[in-house]
């Protein structure tokens, strides 16, 4: 066990390339965390490591020993797996990491669901819509929506969200509906800068888009915000449909521009790689999977 210990340390220390987030990892000291890694090293008669004041690196032994390692590891989980979920009941800590406006509206309920039907599970949700390294932060799975750069990721489909311009009927009354896309140079916009260029609206499909330039007063850095300004009256505003969709269908908000809508963007379960995925995380993963399957329930009752 104790060199199991000392295994776990390396593996965690060389995924994060920092002794202070493999340590975080592990839930120990750093000072704890490099001195099980010197004792593997040690024992071993050999450098894995190259540290520096600002960074860690392997050697060409320890990126070797890293893939040996790592199967040993997971092989190691799949047999406590195995004995601990015997039973069917998936048990641990299950970390997660969830955009704030989609874990407000969208995945809370859901949460709670899931705890209710695997009381041997724990939960630890971390809203933020920065985008998390699940490895050297050591999230477990998180849902994210939009273009998935990380190719290292193991990524699931759960759901298609649809982007809505819309308005408080009062904005459009007193300023005019507008009917087409050159008609919002003469709207004031709220912005979410979320994303990497807020200020630019993007319509239409992947073969024929349009892009349209913007301007405002008022930039939120997330989607809550721009939906209450919105339904304030302060202006027009693009934003995911599950956030709006309430206001959609009670009337405080009204859709426009319904013709020129651009292409869905989809919210994901991602999850690092992994010979034997743990159960915890496949349970969740289907779970959610299953929830959101069909038609969203955001796109229904206003469109």
């Amino acid at each position: 066990m104790d060199r199991l210990e000392e295994i776990n340390a390396f593996v965690s220390v060389a995924e994060a390339k920092s002794f202070t987030h493999g340590a975080k990892r592990l839930g120990v000291s750093s000072a704890q965390a490099s001195k099980l890694v010197a004792r593997l090293e040690n024992r071993l008669g050999s450098r894995l490591l190259n540290r520096t004041t600002r960074d860690v690196s392997l050697t060409d032994t320890g990126r070797a020993y890293l893939e040996r390692a790592r199967i040993l590891l997971e092989e190691f989980e799949a047999l406590e797996s195995s004995v601990r979920d015997v039973d069917g009941c998936p048990r641990g800590v299950l970390k997660i990491s969830a955009p704030v406006s989609f874990g407000a509206h969208q995945l809370t309920p859901a949460l709670l669901e899931f705890a209710e039907a695997h009381p041997e599970i724990s939960l630890d949700v971390s809203s933020t819509d920065r985008m998390v390294n699940l490895v050297e932060e050591g999230f477990d799975v998180a849902v994210r929506i939009g273009r998935l750069s990380d190719s290292s990721l193991v990524a699931r489909k759960l759901a298609d969200v649809r982007l809505v311009t819309c308005a408080s009927p009062e904005y459009l009354e007193r300023h005019g509906a507008p009917k087409t896309l050159a008609d919002l140079a003469g709207h004031e916009a709220i912005i979410d800068t979320n994303g990497p260029d807020p200020a630019i609206w993007r319509f239409g499909s992947r073969s024929e888009t349009q892009d349209v330039r913007v301007n405002g007063r008022l930039r939120f850095g997330g989607a809550e915000a721009c939906v209450a300004a919105a339904r304030a009256g302060f202006g027009i505003t693009r934003t995911p449909a599950f956030a709006a969709a309430e206001d959609l269908r009670a009337g405080r908000l009204q859709a426009v521009l319904c013709n020129f809508e651009s292409e869905l963007i989809h919210v994901h379960a991602v999850y690092p790689h992994a010979r034997h995925l743990a159960p915890k995380v496949r349970f969740f993963v289907d779970f959610l999977a299953k929830r959101y399957a069909g038609e969203p329930e955001w796109h229904r009752g206003w469109r």
